[in-house]
């Protein structure tokens, strides 16, 4: 295809300036050609079928002049910085038209194929200012630029189309998902409420005083300020809170196994979620948060620092990290962990349980870390194996594949019972509470004064 034929193939394809023809033009020039046909079917002849189009042709170029210009529109692209993951949000398209001509249009914005496009938009607008609206949607994590936008518009009578390619350069973020981040930072209470934890269920006598508060039916008698109670003849009571100031390092796995789909996303989109969750808990309750990704080798190490002003750091470190191809290296991670974080911390790791038990090497290690921090594992529950395991089997096909699934089921339970003999708990959450589960278990090891 020479240089031309695909200029004007990008141009019938809405990618190119120019003017084509509309569907409404070529539709009279089918309907006229095929009436000359019909009338000069006895005596056909070429010349009348010629000039009839031509007149048409020099009488439809009139209705270009009843159009705007292009140099009278100037557009004005409003897009979110940063948009989350799968979240609906608004990209408005100020058109502003200078010229006393009306117009038909039709837009393509030139987002990403990976975004939800609604397009093309068609609509009419006068002379002023017009907004566009539409919502779109991205799926996957990163960064991404937004360079160009289409444009086409008629007359009244629309005849003929000019088409506009418009340089609007916008760089986009797509971070995780972070509602449930919100819902947490809004009313943690309500947050964890369903799942049976309450924020200050702590031990009598441990924890950092708090305030003096209003006797309430449920609180323990011996906190009572008999002083207060005294001066203001009221009952009132003492309230702890957890210690703050304790180390967190979080622990992200990108390795192979993390690409597995779910129902939504994948299993490291879930990491990720839940990992900005327990970041944002751990901050605002004035703990250290340090966070590794890591897959084959580290790909990114956030040092630990306090104040919610970190927790952006950490999202502008690691809302772009992928899923490598390759296994994750446990031994060599844990083994810089050990040069890096020499203070007591919780270790919080996001993975796979059953890839994570045949890891041999990385008992080795965690048992020298497990002489100075505290560890936890938090993996997602294998759907597919655990209905593969209760399903019933009507052949010796389905018995043989449950057998197997329960098979794996005991091994699981097994190795975690070996490695929860060491002091190294792992749990596993359904996809949906796994952002819950991890965030009730900080809670609940800060709430017992396990660090």
């Amino acid at each position: 295809m020479t240089k031309l034929l695909k200029n004007l193939w990008a141009r019938f394809l809405f990618q190119d300036r120019g003017i084509v023809p509309s569907g409404r033009l070529l539709a009279i020039f089918g309907i006229l050609s095929l009436v000359l046909v019909v009338v000069s079917f006895g005596s056909f002849s070429w010349w009348p079928f010629i000039v009839m189009n031509i007149i048409v042709v020099l009488l439809s170029l009139i209705d270009l002049t009843f159009s705007p210009k292009k140099k009278d529109l100037t557009f004005k692209r409003l897009i979110p910085f940063e948009l989350e993951r799968n979240v609906s949000y608004k990209v408005q398209i100020e058109v502003s038209n200078r010229s006393k001509h009306s117009m038909f249009y039709s837009i393509i914005d030139g987002i990403p194929q990976s975004f939800q496009r609604p397009f093309p938009m068609k609509g009419r607008m006068t002379q002023g200012v017009a907004t566009i609206e539409y919502e779109t949607m991205a799926p996957v994590r990163g960064d991404y630029e937004i360079s160009k936008l289409y444009f086409r518009f008629t007359s009244t009578f629309r005849l003929w189309e000019k088409q506009l390619t418009v340089d609007l350069i916008d760089t986009v973020k797509v971070i995780p998902d972070l509602s449930e981040t919100k819902q947490f930072l809004e009313n943690a209470q309500k947050y964890l409420l369903f799942e049976g934890n309450k924020i200050r269920k702590y031990q009598t006598g441990i924890g950092d005083f708090a305030q003096i508060r209003n006797y309430v039916v449920g609180d323990d008698p011996r906190k009572i300020n008999w002083r207060q109670t005294a001066k203001l003849r009221q009952v009132m009571t003492n309230e702890y809170e957890p210690e703050h100031g304790k180390y967190i390092t979080i622990l992200i796995d990108c390795g192979r196994m993390m690409g597995a789909e779910l129902t939504k996303g994948n299993r490291l989109e879930k990491a990720l979620e839940a990992a900005h969750l327990v970041a944002a808990a751990a901050l605002k309750n004035g703990d250290y948060v340090s966070v590794l990704a890591f897959a084959k080798d580290v790909k990114v190490f956030i040092p630990a620092a306090k104040g919610m002003t970190h927790l952006q750091t950490i999202l502008h470190s690691i809302y772009n990290v992928s899923v490598d191809s390759a296994e994750s290296n446990y031994a060599a991670v844990f083994s810089f962990l050990e040069s890096m974080q020499k203070k007591r911390s919780l270790l919080l790791l996001f993975s796979d349980v059953r890839t994570f038990l045949y890891e041999e090497h990385a008992l080795l290690y965690l048992k020298r870390l497990r002489q100075r921090h505290l560890f936890l594992m938090v993996g997602i529950e294998d759907a597919t194996l655990l209905s593969r395991a209760n399903e019933t089997s009507d052949n010796v096909q389905q018995a043989m594949i449950k057998s197997i699934a329960q098979q794996q089921i005991l091994f699981k339970k097994k190795e975690k019972i070996k490695w929860e003999r060491q002091g190294l708990i792992m749990l596993e959450a359904k996809e949906e509470n796994v952002a819950i589960a991890a965030v009730s278990h900080y809670i609940d090891v800060m709430n017992r004064n396990l660090l």
